[in-house]
């Protein structure tokens, strides 16, 4: 592959990847990523719609166009006995964003991002399609809405938040837009940071042909900012600073109403990835623990899409709510379920965490994440599922009732007392689930009289 003989060293499992492997190893002097695809080779069509082969040769055309993207070094072969994928130079730099926002060594990378951001965009979007791989999917949003609509349905999940979204995205789907090649995933996370910024953009897998609106409405994506929620690009800048700049380098402008369509369908597209992250893990495609840890990530969704829709509603309403976690129990007797997680939680954080390294650091601290949703599940759960039911009743509404009237466009939050149930359920479901996530804070602050 290389053209030159050599051993590898230092072979080692990358953490993450719920939808790929990658693994660094060093070859002679050269750094390296392998690429490939879990379990039997198969990639998920929910996630990425293209061949390891395709994807190789686009990051290699992005290259050639002066795109910041890793160098290809070679595709996999059959004889190689390794399945579908391919071998990248490796770049220095870090890609976590807890290590990069907020952190000094980043501070002069982070002034640069929204605008090295926007010029990398317009790169991608002014590649030509003609020289595109053949199988390179091309889209418009009224497909897209079609699939996301059906995806959602086939795993038979209950959220009226969504049913609402699927509703408000269908009444206002713009019209076609010139196509262009899009990343399909270009967000934090996805970006190799240096210290003068973007180093590389990795992540190629759900490239495709669309709206360039939808790759720039996904790097606001509320799941992407991590821990500023108040910076909804990525997590670093604002959205008119990021447009204006996107518009400089590309010379297209950008309507707002687009965008906000697109907002809300990456918002939402990544709820139903949740969702389709517990149906592989169901169905044995793959029973690791961070595709069931994932799915429960739908309540975080839930909060996004409630808080990205207030400025639609009718702000001389009154529409706080009252909020308040319940007491927590004291419980005698035989141990109760909640303190044997309380017990297993305080063994992974003394015991596993402090000497696990690298992939295992990575799968004891998702196990901790998980076995928290499972206490504060034993204790919140039976209060707010008394709570849900009880306003359900006094909406003269059933479960299902309310999500059918919801897709059927007959309800909308619009109504104060649906509004709160929906605020309120979404809080319950986010404080069992994910306490800290930064949106739990910035939607209290918003709803609460407090």
């Amino acid at each position: 592959m290389f053209g030159e003989s050599g051993e590898i060293a230092h072979l080692r499992r990358l953490t993450g990847g719920a939808n790929m492997e990658s693994w660094a190893f060093d070859y002679g002097d050269r750094r390296l990523v392998l690429r490939r695809t879990p379990g039997n080779g198969e990639r998920n069509e929910d996630l990425s719609r293209i061949t390891m082969e395709s994807e190789a040769r686009l990051i290699a055309l992005a290259c050639e166009q002066g795109v910041s993207a890793p160098p290809v070094m070679g595709i996999l072969k059959p004889e190689d006995d390794l399945g579908q994928g391919y071998v990248m130079e490796r770049i220095a730099g870090e890609t976590l964003p807890h290590k990069i926002l907020d952190n000094p060594d980043f501070a002069k990378a982070e002034q640069q991002l929204a605008g090295q951001c926007a010029g990398e965009l317009a790169k991608i979007h002014a590649i030509p399609l003609d020289r595109l791989p053949a199988d390179m999917p091309r889209d418009e949003a009224k497909t897209l809405l079609a699939g996301l609509a059906e995806r959602y349905r086939e795993y038979g999940a209950h959220v009226p938040v969504f049913d609402y979204a699927l509703r408000w995205l269908e009444d206002h789907l713009p019209e076609p837009a010139q196509p262009c090649l899009l990343h399909g995933d270009f967000r934090m996370g996805n970006l190799m940071i240096d210290g003068d910024g973007i180093a590389a953009i990795l992540d190629w897998e759900l490239a495709h042909i669309g709206d360039p609106a939808q790759d720039l409405a996904y790097l606001c994506t509320p799941s992407w900012r991590f821990t500023r929620h108040d910076k909804p690009v990525g997590g670093f800048a604002g959205i008119d600073e990021f447009l204006n700049a996107y518009e400089a380098a590309s010379g297209a402008a950008v309507e707002r109403t687009r965008f906000d369509f697109w907002l809300v369908y990456s918002t939402l597209w990544w709820g139903v990835c949740c969702l389709g992250m517990t149906s592989i893990w169901r169905t044995g495609q793959d029973r690791t623990l961070e595709r069931a840890v994932i799915g429960r990530r739908v309540s975080e969704v839930e909060v996004d899409l409630l808080l990205l829709f207030d400025p639609m509603l009718d702000e001389s309403a009154d529409r706080k709510i009252d909020w308040a976690l319940p007491a927590a129990p004291s419980h005698k007797g035989q141990t109760h379920s909640a303190e044997l997680l309380e017990a297993l939680i305080g063994w992974d954080s003394d015991d596993v965490i402090p000497h696990a390294r690298s992939r295992d650091l990575f799968q004891a601290r998702v196990a901790k994440n998980a076995m928290g949703m499972l206490q504060r599940e034993a204790v919140l759960g039976p209060v707010f599922d008394s709570r849900q039911r009880e306003r359900l009743k006094a909406l003269g509404l059933t479960a299902d009732e309310l999500r059918m009237r919801l897709a059927e466009g007959t309800l909308s939050p619009a109504d104060p007392a649906l509004l709160a149930h929906l605020r309120l359920t979404a809080l319950e479901r986010l404080s069992v689930d994910q306490p800290r996530y930064p949106g739990l804070a910035a939607a209290l602050k918003q709803w609460t009289m407090s």
